[in-house]
């Protein structure tokens, strides 16, 4: 996602866009509305490439139902009536691999106590399609390459089941009738009596659809985001294998590491060595491994982890024998280096509990992996990972440019929240910065040093 769009959610009351990038660093004062930010691009990626009825709910964000999940800021106190949010993307294209941006937005009412859509649109350079839900029908309006709306006389009903037409299915449908010589009307609204929508304008909309299409099914082979929870699961001195499926606590990890060390030891000593670097760059670990307690797949296992001096290599010890930073930071850092990593990660605060150049290290490692076509959204109260992001652009220590990082500075405005898009410049300074961003980084320093 290259940015997201949103108005009336939340404590976000304004509509307001803010600018995604490979690496995106959420910074704000508390309850300024960054974990919410975070749950609203993973429902925007189920509602726009799933084509499910986003759940506010679900771990590790709990938004709770449409009435805390709406603005409040109207005249009379009440939820607004309805929550807008978007985002903008591109597909790559197939002539000359060029990108071509779209924007997709998703209007969301309230039935009965949750938020459901009640409208979609999807925009490119030379055409619209728009679904807009009534009840229990569906109506869809077309714009062309001339700028006109056109409406067709289709209805469907509207199933509350969890799962939304793919809009790709509108495009190919009329596209279908057309080849086949069938005209439909545009006659709802005598407004929109223009002739039948031409084939090049239903092929454009396709274009943008089925661009859309090509995340869902990319979802269908493997999840394309992994969402962290702030706190993660604690370390066993023994664990029982079990199904290795992903969760926000990271629980899934052990077993993750030690089905690879069973069963695909080519994968493991890869995973193994990006592991270990990480360790040796942040003062973590040199050496993890997996005891296995038996000879079979179903035998219970310990991870080991082992530090060096200079002169020689230190005991191996349980992971719940060493400092509790190494198995908080594990889950995260093994998501990020496996080979089947998602394509988009939404980190709370990955720096509890390691020291700070620990910290500075998973700076590093961030902007190494934003570099390798994945996006990292994270949110993080701490400048050593800021610093390091910003003098890794600076010393080139990494191939992020510093267009392919964003920071989205959360300031509070009375009781509604605004959002700064940052950029870094090529010697990693911070450029466009409010005065709420200086104050919130730079008042602590000046007192320490007397200034």
């Amino acid at each position: 996602m290259d940015s997201i769009t949103l108005e009336n959610f939340r404590c976000f009351r304004e509509r307001q866009t803010a600018r995604l990038a490979p690496l995106t660093l959420l910074v704000g004062e508390n309850s300024t509305g960054k974990t919410s930010f975070m749950a609203l691009i993973r429902a925007l990626w189920d509602v726009g490439y799933g084509h499910q009825i986003p759940d506010f709910k679900a771990t590790p964000y709990d938004l709770g139902s449409y009435d805390e999940i709406a603005n409040h800021r109207n005249a009379n106190g009440h939820p607004a009536e309805q929550f807008v949010v978007g985002f903008e993307n591109a597909i790559q294209s197939k002539i000359d691999n060029s990108r071509l941006p779209y924007y997709f937005e998703a209007t969301f009412e309230k039935w009965g106590t949750i938020p459901v859509p009640t409208k979609r649109l999807i925009s490119g350079k030379g055409a619209s399609i728009e679904e807009i839900k009534w009840s229990k029908t569906i109506s869809l309006r077309y714009k062309t390459k001339r700028g006109e709306w056109k409406e067709t006389s289709n209805h469907r009903r509207l199933e509350l089941d969890g799962h939304l037409t793919p809009m790709s299915f509108y495009a190919d449908w009329h596209l279908r009738d057309e080849r086949q010589g069938i005209s439909w009307s545009t006659g709802i609204d005598p407004l929109f009596n223009s002739p039948t929508i031409t084939r090049a304008d239903l092929e454009e909309i396709q274009r943008i659809a089925d661009g859309v299409l090509s995340y869902t099914l990319r979802m269908r082979e493997r999840p394309l985001y992994y969402a962290s929870a702030p706190v993660r699961s604690k370390p066993k001195r023994t664990y029982d294998p079990s199904r290795p499926i992903r969760d926000p606590e990271g629980d899934h990890v052990p077993m993750y590491l030690a089905y690879l060390n069973m069963q695909d030891k080519e994968a493991w000593k890869k995973l193994q060595s990006k592991l270990e670097s990480f360790g040796r760059d942040a003062g973590l670990f040199d050496q993890i491994s997996i005891n296995q307690l038996g000879r079979s797949v179903g035998s219970p296992f310990q991870i080991q982890i082992r530090k060096f001096s200079q002169k020689r290599k230190g005991p191996q010890r349980n992971l719940v024998d060493v400092g509790y930073g190494i198995s908080q930071i594990l889950p995260l850092i093994t998501e990020l280096l496996r080979e089947d990593a998602p394509d988009i990660f939404l980190f709370q605060q990955p720096e509890i509990h390691l020291h700070p150049s620990a910290r500075a290290a998973l700076g590093s490692l961030f902007c190494q992996v934003a570099s390798n076509n994945k996006q990292l959204i994270i949110e993080t109260h701490n400048d050593y990972i800021l610093d390091r992001v910003r003098m890794d652009i600076r010393d080139q220590s990494s191939p992020l440019k510093p267009e392919d990082v964003s920071i989205l500075f959360f300031e509070r405005r009375d009781l509604d929240v605004r959002i700064h898009s940052l950029r870094y410049d090529g010697l990693g300074n911070v450029l466009d910065t409010p005065p709420g961003y200086r104050r919130f980084f730079m008042e602590e320093v000046r007192r320490s040093i007397g200034i």
